[in-house]
């Protein structure tokens, strides 16, 4: 089977949290930790690097063993090490770190404090109020975990779509090499931009001899073949992922990526529309009777029920169709409206490369400013910087501006936002930076009054600038804030500062609807990767498909703005 970086970043993940569960040192367990952070976000795929003989210790953080292992999950499909740890450990305890709220620390608590080593044996413990009797967890911890293993349990699978990613460009590749196989395109939720995906709809063309379904279903990640007919097949991969193969005529192609790729109540409006036109519209065409007078295209689809195109990223019926047939549709924001980013790390703090290595990887990408945005010193975990180390790089941006290098730093910082409300460093130092970004990294679990004022009071600093990641998601693992968007919305309206769609695929946050809100709003958003590697700058993606979502146009996104029409902004934000 074909090893791709999500299944590395999964392996040295699982590696790190079972090593964690038997208290490792937590150095060698923040290596992995590191590594697999830095594979998921690596722009090209390991096992090209390896078939092409490179070095993989030249990746920062990857030392000798780690790049051993990576060589043999690419060469064998597996991982030795990760092997003999499960040995060590009992083997549903896998099972439970995949329950929201439950990290490694958690999961050994249980294991050593009560013998819970499976699911039930959890929801047996949290019912009997036993959990709640391990130093350091208390009632409310106890609340929490069986509410969050009822929803695991009752979640249907979903991957993020930086996680599915990677695979759905696997399958195009190797579909679009089968003999007779014309065109290729995944659709559904992946087509649309959701940041989660339950599985991949695929659509193909392909010549009446075209071998491509008996190929499709012998791919050599598939685990499991669950149906498998002329014109269809659905698979499992090895990772879980459900995939679903469609062959379909030319004369129908349009008619059919546009059913597949949905909403189901986006396509029941357009079905409706047609029916009171006196068309028929299905996945095989419009028809007028049996005449079928469009679904080569997409646009056709539309043309026939009086619309002009509409973007996939838009296709939820939210007014979308009301949009098009007023003529009101978005321009939507692309990724060459982007000119900078205003959120990034280097090795100072938490990231993986230097300062000046991460202004070249952002000029390579097309930028022309990069915000220098390290964690302030609350953040110990990531090396958080004290004003004395930010006060010094601030002299090396400076240093390295003078220099010309063809793209310009901006001076920043992204400041922790204490308990009540206060930033984490002085006001001396904050008001010589170029921008403060803001953020929650601590206390995600606050009542939704005080967590929602502790923002409002940050945002109230003289020197904020960006909400940072504003509802603290993690996808799959952490769930948002219990905060009051709209009025977190309407505070930076009224104060004139702005918020984050961070494009961390684990992030993606803002979601579409509060993206969406802010923009009727009138507050601006900034794009921004949160980049600690050099690799980072292309999850700009995933960031802008969000925004998207959200029906952000150019002029919504704050870091479409050159640098000189930026600084005004910038400014005037920290100086309200």
């Amino acid at each position: 089977m074909p090893v791709l970086n999500p299944d590395i970043a999964r392996v040295f993940d699982e590696i790190a949290d079972l090593l964690e569960i038997e208290d490792a040192n937590p150095f060698r367990v923040r290596a992995y930790r590191n590594a697999a952070r830095l594979v998921q976000g690596l722009s090209r795929d390991v096992k090209t690097m390896v078939e092409a003989g490179e070095d993989l210790t030249e990746l920062p953080g990857i030392g000798e063993d780690l790049a051993k292992k990576m060589i043999e999950m690419v060469t064998t499909g597996h991982c030795s090490f990760l092997e003999k740890l499960k040995k060590q450990t009992p083997p549903a305890l896998a099972e439970l770190l995949k329950v929201p709220s439950l990290g490694p620390r958690r999961v050994k608590a249980l294991w050593h404090e009560l013998d819970v080593e499976t699911v039930e044996q959890l929801a047996r413990a949290a019912q009997e109020k036993r959990i709640r009797n391990i130093p350091g967890f208390g009632e409310k911890t106890e609340a929490r975990i069986l509410e969050a293993l009822q929803a695991h349990l009752a979640a249907v699978p979903r991957f993020p779509i930086a996680i599915a990613a990677p695979y759905a460009a696997a399958l195009v590749r190797y579909l679009q090499s089968i003999p007779g196989v014309r065109r290729v395109v995944v659709a559904g939720s992946f087509r649309r931009g959701k940041d989660t995906v339950g599985d991949l709809d695929i659509l193909a063309t392909a010549a009446a001899d075209s071998p491509v379904m008996e190929r499709f279903i012998t791919y050599e990640d598939v685990a499991e073949v669950l149906s498998h007919g002329t014109t269809r097949a659905t698979v499992i991969l090895h990772n879980k992922l459900q995939v679903d193969l469609r062959a379909v005529d030319e004369s129908a192609y349009g008619a059919a990526l546009h059913y597949f790729t949905g909403s189901k109540t986006h396509n029941i409006a357009i079905r409706r529309m047609g029916q009171n036109m006196g068309l028929k519209v299905n996945e095989y065409g419009i028809f007028r009777g049996k005449e079928r007078i469009a679904g080569d295209t997409e646009e056709s689809v539309y043309a026939a029920v009086g619309l002009p195109y509409i973007e996939p990223e838009l296709r939820e019926n939210r007014g979308e169709l009301q949009a098009a047939r007023a003529g009101h549709l978005p321009e939507l924001v692309t990724r060459g409206d982007v000119r900078g980013d205003l959120h990034a790390h280097s090795k100072a703090s938490d990231g993986h490369y230097s300062l000046q290595d991460m202004a070249a990887a952002a000029k390579a990408a097309g930028l022309e400013y990069l915000a220098i945005t390290e964690h302030s010193r609350h953040l110990t975990v990531a090396h958080g910087l004290d004003p004395v180390r930010l006060r010094r790089q601030m002299d090396e941006i400076d240093a390295f501006n003078r220099e010309r290098n063809g793209i310009t730093l901006l001076k920043g910082i992204e400041v922790d936002i204490l308990e009540d409300g206060r930033l984490d460093l002085p006001d001396g130092i904050l008001s010589d930076l170029d921008l403060v970004v803001a953020a929650v990294h601590s206390q995600f679990d606050l009542p939704r009054g005080k967590q929602t004022a502790r923002i409002l009071k940050a945002m109230d600093s003289p020197h904020f600038t960006i909400l940072a990641h504003p509802t603290g998601r993690l996808i799959g693992s952490r769930k948002p804030m219990d905060v009051d968007m709209s009025r977190v919305i309407r505070h930076a309206r009224e104060r004139g500062c702005f918020l984050e769609i961070n494009a961390q695929p684990e992030r993606l946050d803002l979601v579409d609807i509060h993206a969406r809100m802010a923009k009727e709003e009138g507050v601006l958003l900034a794009v921004n990767t949160d980049a600690h590697s050099i690799y980072d700058f292309a999850n700009l993606h995933f960031g802008l498909q969000q925004a998207q979502r959200g029906w952000l146009e150019k002029k919504d996104v704050l870091n479409t703005r050159t640098l000189k029409e930026l600084r005004p902004l910038l400014a005037a934000a920290k100086s309200h």
